[in-house]
């Protein structure tokens, strides 16, 4: 790798960064102060997606996490918008194309046109679109729990448009699950401490 070619790589991991400070925007309508950025839903989108993957018999869930670490890294430049704003100004599929082309040219032809492919080709759309919205309905159930009562909205709306069995199955369960419950009974017992 020349140093053009590095220097280009590392551009593309510093915008990647930027995820992080891009808020997704949705969560404003409902009142949240300071929402979960992009970088954050992006990783736990691919987690579930990877096990959304393997529980629905996917030949390849490895492709499903790498295409959700990716799929919203055109928001870098874009941003996020919410749907109030997407009902009156939509952005179209080939500006979201456009930008990551340019993203993708700074990672070099064979590398940039594997990531390109993985973003356009629709064979793993459904898995794909359900780990995403699964993911924002425990957003808002996070959110919901500690008080945000607007957040339930997002996930009785991704309820109604899930296509996997699995997705639709969780997406039920979630509405009568806590969100702090992964962490009960995982406490050290009191009673064994000393002092």
């Amino acid at each position: 790798m020349n140093e053009k070619e590095a220097k280009d790589l590392l551009n593309y991991f510093f915008e990647a960064g930027q995820l992080r400070y891009v808020k997704h925007a949705g969560w404003w309508v409902a009142k949240i102060k300071d929402p979960d950025s992009v970088a954050e839903h992006s990783h736990r989108a691919a987690i579930i997606g990877y096990l959304l993957a393997l529980k629905e018999g996917h030949a390849n869930p490895e492709r499903i996490a790498v295409k959700l670490l990716l799929h919203d890294m055109h928001e870098t430049r874009l941003l996020d918008r919410h749907k109030i704003a997407s009902k009156y100004m939509k952005t179209p599929k080939e500006v979201e194309r456009k930008v990551e082309a340019d993203q993708c040219a700074l990672l070099g032809k064979e590398i940039g046109d594997n990531a390109l492919k993985l973003l356009a080709d629709d064979a793993d759309k459904e898995i794909v679109k359900d780990a995403d919205y699964l993911e924002m309905a425990l957003t808002g159930r996070e959110y919901f729990d500690v008080g945000y009562k607007d957040a339930w909205d997002w996930i009785e709306r991704v309820s109604e448009v899930m296509k996997t069995k699995t997705a639709k199955q969780l997406c039920e369960l979630l509405k009568k699950t806590d969100s702090g419950d992964w962490w009960k009974g995982l406490k050290e017992d009191v009673t064994k401490l000393k002092y």
